[in-house]
């Protein structure tokens, strides 16, 4: 089982996520970031590579675009065990991600404050659900976290293996599709209000 070397930590909910980073960075896990969350974990001590520095390209359209990008989503999607999905990535620079640890934007939290359309539509989290499903794709390689109260239970086992269980890996990608399924439901649902 490969070792755990990189992680691309991008949250709303930045419940606990500095000590998480904290432990993950001592353990030897790169963290690389977005935005607001960087800004956090930097400001709590831990070292950070924002995503553009890794990407070669900054963020725009007031942050529309951030994480989509061949040298983010190659990095979670390559097969490990594939010869020609390793030639490629090298062939291109692109460094393994190994852990994903997304939330989404707080879609729901808009809605209930009743703003207005546009508001809602700026607040439809793109790059969020798009990281999430790769690395729940990709689960046989990649640890893909969506909720604090997994930290603790990811970070025992990458302290034990060097990497979280086969097991583990599937139940926590099995949560991404509840989630991102619920989060596009919840979105239709709202939309469905109005008429244009």
């Amino acid at each position: 089982m490969a070792k755990i070397e990189r992680a691309l930590i991008s949250v709303t909910d930045k419940t606990g996520i500095v000590e998480f980073a904290k432990e993950l960075s001592s353990l030897g896990v790169e963290i690389i970031s977005t935005g607001g969350t960087a800004k956090v974990i930097r400001e709590g001590g831990v070292k950070v590579i924002d995503i553009s520095e890794l990407t070669g390209f900054p963020e725009i359209l007031g942050g529309r675009v951030k994480t989509l990008h061949p040298f983010v989503h190659g990095g979670i999607l390559f097969k490990r065990d594939d010869p020609e999905h390793v030639e490629t990535i090298q062939k291109m620079g692109i460094k393994p991600i190994d852990m994903v640890v997304v939330n989404l934007y707080a879609f729901e939290k808009v809605v209930e404050k009743k703003g207005d359309l546009d508001t809602a539509i700026e607040n439809i989290d793109i790059g969020g659900p798009t990281l999430l499903r790769a690395s729940a794709k990709n689960f046989k390689y990649v640890t893909v976290v969506t909720d604090p109260a997994d930290y603790p239970k990811v970070l025992e086992e990458i302290k034990t293996y060097g990497n979280t269980t086969l097991k583990t890996r599937f139940e926590l990608a099995k949560k991404v599709f509840k989630l991102t399924s619920s989060y596009d439901q919840m979105i239709f649902n709202y939309l469905s209000t109005f008429e244009l």
